[in-house]
């Protein structure tokens, strides 16, 4: 069991692989995890729409995914913080997206692959507040930002090999989705043999940040399971949740794209790899960032988001593609550096429940933002556009106010 350093004493043996090893190995666990569930992002929109679903219904069910995904952590964060059991929680998290998947493949009725598409997105709800407390020890060594944009930019190698790997099987099969998600088990059976394998070396990756506590000889902060969060942890929340809540998901996208025929369904996996290379260039610049400059340069994730909408939505097929590579930026700044402020502004005892409850707000966020962006886009495009750039300047505004302590 992991104890807070206020206990004064270490109670497991220190880690036996340096932090950037650890971080690494961390992201190519994520990379084939990727390689699994963004695959079956790639083509979740087209996959809805062939069973029935309209532009709100994609919206609906692409938004509740990522409400569950983020919305659940309110439970798996303080579960995880309790119970100190941070490597079990992440690992089954992994097994259930990895077994969701394939099985989406098989489903042949609307409300079953909607069913699946929330379960895949429930299993990251389950490891993510473990998995990210796990990852911020680690960083404490490497530097925040740039430990959590590496490990992103792996993330995104399997972010685009998944959706070609998927465009490929299509492209084979005259676009039959089960073998197109059917392979995806194989790389979902080896990050599970990864996991296991990587907590057997690293079964305590908190002695990272103790080791750094220590070379620096700076006084532990107080450790404590309960207690308030810090304020400034909460207006930083709200910037992201204002954020999130105009930021289309790509489940929209990609039927935008299809639906007006800009693209056919085994091009759109295609597109979504190029996004990930786009997020991954992302993460990588702003995490380098982050480490110099601060939280500053998340100013640039609004004006992204903004941009998205502006673009994507169109009826040329460019300017629309344009729009998708900048979703795919806006996506690398979302899932490394907004991640690595939150190690920053918690202590190590509470950072597993602030990822929790902070996912939760994004969580709101991202169902508003799915329902507002499929919503409006079946009525006018012009007014989702003014919609989304009014919330993005309330959202500059919070960020402004917004102090980070950069450890």
């Amino acid at each position: 069991m992991n104890r807070p350093v206020s206990e004064g004493r270490e109670t497991a043996r220190p880690a036996r692989m340096g932090p950037w090893r650890f971080v690494v190995w961390f992201g190519t666990v994520s990379l084939l995890a990727d390689v699994v569930y963004e695959g079956a992002r790639s083509i979740t929109g087209p996959l809805l729409a062939s069973l029935g679903a309209s532009s709100l219904v994609v919206g609906v069910v692409t938004g509740a995914g990522e409400a569950a995904a983020l919305g659940l952590r309110l439970v798996s964060g303080p579960m995880a913080d309790r119970t100190r059991r941070f490597w079990g929680l992440a690992i089954a998290g992994y097994a259930l997206t990895v077994v969701s998947v394939p099985l989406l493949g098989v489903a042949g009725v609307l409300w079953a692959a909607g069913v699946l598409v929330i379960a895949e997105r429930v299993g990251k709800a389950v490891r993510s507040p473990a998995k990210d407390t796990l990852l911020s020890h680690a960083t404490a060594a490497t530097g925040r930002g740039r430990g959590f944009a590496v490990h992103e930019a792996l993330d995104q190698v399997g972010a685009i090999a998944g959706p070609l790997l998927v465009a490929g099987v299509l492209a084979l099969t005259g676009n039959d989705y089960g073998p197109a998600l059917g392979v995806l088990a194989a790389p979902g059976i080896a990050v599970l043999l990864l996991l296991f394998w990587l907590r057997a070396r690293v079964a305590d990756p908190e002695a990272y940040e103790r080791e750094v506590t220590a070379a620096a000889l700076t006084p532990a902060t107080p450790e404590t399971r309960h207690g308030r969060l810090p304020r400034t942890f909460w207006t930083y929340a709200g910037f992201t949740a204002a954020t999130t809540t105009g930021f289309a998901t790509f489940g929209v996208l990609s039927y935008h794209l299809v639906q007006r025929h800009l693209l056919t369904a085994a091009w759109v996996p295609v597109l979504y790899a190029a996004a990930m290379a786009v997020d991954a260039v992302a993460a990588l610049a702003t995490g380098w960032l982050y480490d110099r400059i601060g939280p500053r340069v998340l100013v640039a994730l609004p004006v992204l988001t903004a941009g998205v909408v502006a673009l994507a939505f169109t009826d040329t097929v460019a300017i629309a593609v344009a729009g998708s590579l900048v979703w795919g930026a806006a996506m690398g700044i979302q899932e490394s550096t907004l991640r690595a402020t939150v190690a920053d502004l918690v202590p190590s005892g509470r950072r597993a429940t602030a990822y929790g409850l902070f996912a939760g707000m994004v969580g709101a966020a991202s169902l508003a933002g799915g329902a507002l962006t499929g919503g409006l886009y079946g009525c006018s495009i012009p007014v989702l556009i003014t919609v989304v750039v009014a919330i993005q300047v309330l959202a500059v505004v919070l960020l402004a106010v917004t102090r980070v302590d950069r450890r």
